[in-house]
């Protein structure tokens, strides 16, 4: 896939950004690691739509969006899993013998993509669509689920461990809040866009999505991005503890869990008056 012109010098000509705006972004978005039109989207400097358009653009790509409002065959959707689709945001649109046209959010990187094509014998004829119609479709079409305002403070617990599950649930419960359990990554993913909690708690190891994959899924997402994400997992070193923080994890709780540390961190991540010091 030939690359023309760099993100920054269409978003300048389109009028978005000016060059030491861009800059000053390309820093920014290198010191968070993360992609720079995706830091630009989080920042609010651009749509998801006006990333989309440039993005195809710069690849010489053909953009796609309102995905949930179209149909599609189950052949189709059958083509890709759903764990795949939400760890690299991609989302199948017709198939035609071998020639899948699939949108991607980040067609910068399509080394995954290249190897999922290989694997199944596929060519891909990518489409750029924004993270947010992505979303809506893979939502709608493989989680058949719709976002929701929750009424009560919720926090969402995904821990495949009936034991921890029920210790977490028990202590939460007791400090007033409406708990909702998961027992895996890809069912906490369904749950969180179901009932959209108010904080999220992960195990770091889970079948099908484990808490770093669910973690890097919410992340990329724009509507459901801000919600803090605790981590909990057993004893850790200084430099692990500290990947978690630089990952985007909101805190870490040790196993085994102690109630005042867990409770501290909740109230701590939901900005609770009470949440003072820590254990």
């Amino acid at each position: 896939m030939q690359q023309w012109k760099k993100l920054g010098q269409i978003l300048v000509e389109k009028g978005i950004l000016t060059p030491l705006s861009v800059e000053r972004l390309l820093a920014v978005a290198k010191r968070r690691q993360n992609r720079f039109g995706w830091t630009l989207e989080d920042m609010g400097l651009v749509t998801g739509d006006e990333l989309a358009g440039a993005l195809a653009e710069q690849f010489g790509l053909k953009r796609v969006s309102n995905l949930a409002s179209y149909s599609y065959s189950q052949e189709v959707l059958g083509v890709v899993t759903p764990e795949f689709a939400l760890q690299h945001l991609v989302f199948p649109l017709k198939l035609e013998g071998k020639k899948l046209a699939l949108a991607v959010a980040d067609p910068t990187d399509m080394k995954v993509v290249d190897n999922f094509a290989v694997n199944n014998g596929l060519q891909i004829i990518p489409c750029v669509a924004s993270r947010r119609h992505i979303y809506e479709a893979v939502s709608t079409f493989y989680l058949g689920k719709s976002v929701q305002e929750p009424q009560q403070v919720t926090v969402l617990v995904v821990d495949d461990d009936v034991v921890t599950q029920t210790v977490l649930k028990d202590i939460l419960a007791r400090q007033g809040y409406r708990v909702v359990v998961a027992n895996d990554g890809m069912e906490g993913f369904k749950e969180v866009i179901a009932t959209k909690p108010h904080l999220i708690i992960v195990d770091k190891v889970m079948p099908k999505l484990d808490g770093f994959a669910l973690l890097k899924s919410l992340k990329a997402i724009p509507e459901i991005r801000t919600i803090p994400v605790v981590l909990i997992s057993d004893k850790m070193s200084d430099e692990d503890e500290a990947r978690v923080f630089t990952m985007g994890f909101f805190d870490y709780v040790p196993k085994p869990v102690k109630e005042i540390t867990l409770v501290s961190r909740v109230k701590r991540a939901l900005g609770d008056a009470g949440a003072e010091g820590d254990a």
